[in-house]
């Protein structure tokens, strides 16, 4: 990775516009043709430095207004199982695992979900709970959006 890498990455922090070329600007800002910043992009994937290229929607932007974390408690033998289940429905963006804190946090799966109100997050958690079988969650929602000022 060169000086022109780093500019590059800087400069897609930044956004790319939703035009049908892209990287002019960028290419132009760095003097390099709009080949070369594909060229340098491909690189940076292929060699791990850049591990995916895609778009980050703001939910609340697009009327998902409640945003949640709903932390589960699942049984270690079927963590694969119940991990396979949530992440088949459309609602849930998000789902993972982590290390409990013993007999401080017990829980050890999460799911994030977006809706337009909280009843919905409520409804749908309360079906997934009853369809896996699993009664110990927490729905955790969001305040404000740390990522997007």
């Amino acid at each position: 990775m060169d000086e022109i890498d780093a500019l590059l990455l800087s400069e897609l922090n930044h956004g790319i516009p939703l035009t049908t070329q892209p990287f002019n600007r960028i290419a132009t800002k760095l003097g390099i043709s709009s080949e070369e910043v594909l060229t340098r992009l491909t690189k940076l994937k292929q060699t791990g430095v850049v591990r995916r290229f895609g778009a980050t929607i703001k939910p609340n932007n697009i009327g998902f207004i409640a945003n949640a974390v709903i932390a589960w408690c699942v049984p270690n033998d079927r963590v694969n199982e119940v991990g396979a289940y949530f992440s088949s429905f459309r609602e849930i963006t998000h789902c993972y695992e982590r290390n409990p804190v013993q007999g401080r946090w017990e829980y050890n799966m999460y799911t994030v979900m977006h809706a337009q109100d909280r009843q919905t997050i409520e409804q749908t958690t309360d079906s997934l709970a009853k369809s896996i079988g699993i009664s110990d969650y927490v729905i955790l929602y969001s305040k404000r959006d740390l990522k997007h000022p």
